[in-house]
């Protein structure tokens, strides 16, 4: 049973994990392309226009990957986790719906309108479609982090007699101080995604002298994005939500931060390794009291240790724990680096020329998807070992009558089947970047398709 248990919640970790490297994308995109369609109308300049049809491929190759992905872990509650969803399913069910029937509906149909009614369309109507594939995103991820900020820390609900949780209030549920501080946090993560692919673009053109007067608007665009969210993420998203974590799920703030013991005046862990069974920290690199002062703002607050949690609920993968968040705190950290010494060079008009800093945002690319990633571990093997925080043990919420073997069987189908759309989803991709924005151009200059 055990071996079952730990193979679904494998089956799950990379089903979700792979998923979210799309809409993140998709999510990120959407605002700064309404950047671009506002500035093309205020300024009256279609190269802002075509640069935000070029980014709108982009976005529909990573929704389009990122339905086909997501629909699987739909069937993965029943298939996998039927116990949670026999005692859940009354509340999370509801955010889940709305999800699917007012988010992803209005952003697929908008979507299509964009991509396919520029001509027909006037360029507010276009730039309204825009809008609503914006909102459609954002709406999406707002109902998603609502269903897990739900398991995070529950609120709105009732149980009934059979133990099963059930609505008391859907605008508690809506409202919920976790949710609004984690989808900030999140939204602010996926936009630091957008901001950074698109500054890469733009940079890997500029690198190798094309379509240099689209990239030249990639990088400004992508570097003032990347700025403001980037600090953003750390201050005063990341920082209230840590706050709160810490006043509501204790254990998993002491974990992150390695802190075994309750200390007055606790240092923050920059760096080290965590010895769970000896209890401490190897080679630490500790900023005195500063822990103490981020979560209570003073550096004589007492902050918990695992000391004052008993030990079955400590979360189930210390170490794993740790690493997540420090890679997800140091990369952020990183982003605010990169992003401001990028903002200098614009302002002072030596950033295009900078091949060096050209070079630092072109292979940056990837780093906010593993810092989003982190990010998600942290949230999630945090919670551990709870389902629903304080309520739902993990060992009670999964398929128990759906062995280790079936359960490794579809893993590995699944496994198979994702290396595919991978090759496919990079295929895809690289046509469109090594084409660049040429159709577009061309098209905006009544060139017909069938002779580009």
């Amino acid at each position: 049973m055990d071996d079952a248990l730990f193979i679904h919640r494998l089956h799950f970790a990379f089903t979700i994990t792979f998923h979210y490297l799309f809409p993140q994308l998709t999510m990120g995109l959407a605002p700064l392309i309404v950047v671009l369609k506002t500035i093309a109308i205020r300024r009256n300049d279609d190269r802002y226009n075509q640069a935000a049809r070029f980014w709108a491929k982009i976005f529909a190759i990573n929704f389009v990957l990122g339905v086909v992905t997501g629909i699987p872990m739909e069937f993965q509650f029943g298939t996998n986790w039927a116990q949670f969803s026999k005692l859940t399913g009354g509340v999370i069910g509801q955010p889940l719906m709305a999800e699917g029937i007012y988010s992803f509906f209005l952003e697929s149909a908008f979507l299509g309108l964009f991509l396919f009614g520029e001509q027909r369309l006037s360029k507010w109507a276009h730039w309204g479609s825009a809008f609503m594939v914006f909102l459609g995103s954002w709406l999406s991820g707002y109902f998603i982090i609502v269903t897990d900020a739900w398991m995070q820390h529950p609120v709105g609900y009732t149980r009934a007699a059979d133990g099963s949780f059930q609505v008391a209030s859907f605008w508690e549920i809506l409202t919920n101080p976790w949710a609004l501080l984690q989808y900030s946090h999140n939204m602010s993560g996926a936009v630091i995604t957008g901001s950074f692919v698109m500054a890469a673009v733009g940079a890997f053109y500029l690198l190798e002298r094309k379509h240099e007067e689209q990239a030249r608007i990639f990088v400004r665009v992508g570097v003032v994005a990347g700025v403001i969210f980037s600090c953003i993420q750390v201050f005063p998203t990341g920082d209230l939500h840590g706050k709160y974590m810490a006043k509501h799920q204790p254990a998993t703030t002491a974990a992150m931060e390695g802190l075994w013991k309750t200390e007055r005046g606790a240092g923050l862990t920059i760096m080290g390794q965590p010895d769970v069974e000896k209890q401490r920290i190897d080679n630490p690199l500790v900023v005195n009291k500063m822990l103490s002062f981020l979560i209570y703002g003073t550096t004589v607050a007492e902050v918990q240790g695992l000391d004052k949690v008993p030990k079955e609920d400590w979360p189930t993968n210390i170490p794993l724990l740790y690493y997540s968040y420090h890679v997800m705190a140091g990369l952020g950290t990183a982003f605010i680096g990169i992003m401001v010494v990028a903002t200098f060079l614009l302002w002072r008009k030596k950033l295009f020329a900078s091949r060096w800093m050209l070079w630092i945002l072109m292979l940056a690319l990837p780093f906010p998807y593993i810092a989003n990633t982190a990010g998600w571990m942290t949230a999630e093997i945090g919670r551990q070992p709870w389902l629903v925080y304080g309520l739902l043990r993990t060992q009670h919420g999964f398929s128990a009558n759906v062995s280790a073997g079936n359960g490794l069987f579809t893993l590995i189908g699944f496994m198979g089947m994702y290396t595919v759309l991978a090759i496919l989803f990079l295929f895809l991709i690289s046509r469109v970047i090594a084409r660049g924005p040429v159709l577009e151009e061309s098209i905006a200059k009544g060139t017909p398709v069938s002779a580009v």
